[in-house]
This record gives C-alpha cells, sequence and structure tokens, in this order.
C-alpha cells in the first residue's frame, strides 16, 4: 500500500517561509513523478507543483511561481517543497500524490498564513 506522509507545515506571517517534506513508503518512490497539491477553505483541489522521477523536470502554478521550489531525494524516499514570500492566498492544507489528480495522497500538512 502506498504511504505518503507529509509534514512541516505551521502558521507563519506574510512573507515568511516553510519547507514541507513528503515521507513516501510501500512503493518503488524513485520511479514516480510526485505532486504537491493543495486545498483551500471552501476550494477543490489545486496542483501547485510536479516534479519527474528524476528531478529533470520540474513545473509550477502560476500563483506560486518564483516562490516555491520542489526538490526530492530518492535515497530518502523524500519530496520537499520550500515555499518563501508566502500570503495569505496560500492558506491551505498541502498534500503530496502520486498522481496529478491528488487521489493517491497523503493526509495532508495545515499551512496558515496570517499577520
Amino acid at each position: 500500500e502506498v504511504q505518503l506522509v507529509e509534514s512541516g507545515g505551521g502558521s507563519v506571517q506574510p512573507g515568511g517561509s516553510l519547507r514541507l517534506s513528503c515521507a513516501a513508503s510501500a512503493f518503488t518512490f524513485s520511479g514516480y513523478y510526485i505532486y504537491w497539491l493543495r486545498q483551500a477553505p471552501g476550494k477543490g483541489l489545486e496542483r501547485v507543483s510536479t516534479i519527474s522521477n528524476d528531478s529533470r523536470f520540474r513545473t509550477y502554478s502560476e500563483s506560486v511561481k518564483g516562490r516555491f521550489t520542489v526538490s526530492r531525494e530518492n535515497a530518502k524516499n523524500t519530496v520537499y517543497l520550500q515555499m518563501n514570500s508566502l500570503n495569505p492566498e496560500d492558506t491551505a492544507v498541502y498534500y503530496c500524490a502520486i498522481d496529478s489528480r491528488g487521489t493517491r495522497r497523503g493526509q495532508g500538512t495545515q499551512v496558515t498564513v496570517s499577520s
């Protein structure tokens, strides 16, 4: 069974930074693209970043481009999402997933940006 566990969320002020981690187990992690998605209160899932299995291919949504950076360490079965210049619109539960629609995802980690 695929297991994904997100961590690193929290509360920060606007302009602050957080680094999320996604720890994977029970599957061949290095063979999968990993997706970061988020869900803000009252809204649907939004895909914010993608990283290929070999890290050569990375994408970002327009809303986070230039502020978020995705990376991975296959030896540690972990993907990271470095989030800088956070603003209140980034407030959401963040998930990592092994499919682009997020149907196979972890339990999520809450990120709250407020002053």
